[in-house]
């Protein structure tokens, strides 16, 4: 990742999203897209074609097979995804401290090490411990609200 990492600055400064929180997002959504791609090829594969030819059967289009059928079937994996890029974009560090410039739009890693380097070089140990409390909550609250479907969505995604 760090050797894209000045092309990525070069090409968000020249369409002018340098600096912003979207143009952050659009590097964090480009940085997870082939992992989703291949957990999600894995999860539809798992599916049986028994299932897709009996929605067939009974007259279901392609969008209403989609939505009806396989969505509810590969909900474990799509959530398996969300975690995985959730969590990499949440603690990801070297981009946001490359692209970001203003203060006002740092993300919490960065801010971390704002903390760490106080006054005259000290460490307030105690701001760094809520920092990280701060910056841990999140995914824990959300791990364990999606506990089961990250569970039974990596082991479809991993096996055919």
């Amino acid at each position: 990742f760090q050797s894209i990492l000045t092309p990525i600055f070069l090409v968000l400064t020249k369409i002018g999203l340098h600096n912003t929180l979207t143009g952050l997002v659009c590097v964090y959504v480009t940085l997870q897209l082939p992992f989703s791609i291949f957990m999600m090829r894995n999860a539809f594969d798992a599916v049986p074609r028994e299932i897709e030819e009996a929605a067939r059967m009974d007259g279901a289009n392609n969008v209403t097979m989609l939505l009806r059928v396989m969505l509810p079937l590969v909900w474990p994996g799509i959530v398996t995804i969300a975690l995985f890029a959730f969590l990499g974009a949440w603690n990801e560090f070297l981009a946001a401290l490359v692209l970001m410039t203003d203060q006002s739009k740092f993300t919490l890693p960065i801010m971390m090490t704002a903390l760490q380097s106080g006054r005259f070089g000290a460490i307030d140990w105690g701001a760094v411990q809520a920092g990280v409390t701060v910056m841990m909550v999140p995914c824990l609250v959300l791990f364990l609200l999606l506990q089961r479907f990250y569970i039974r969505g990596l082991m479809a995604g991993a096996v055919k």
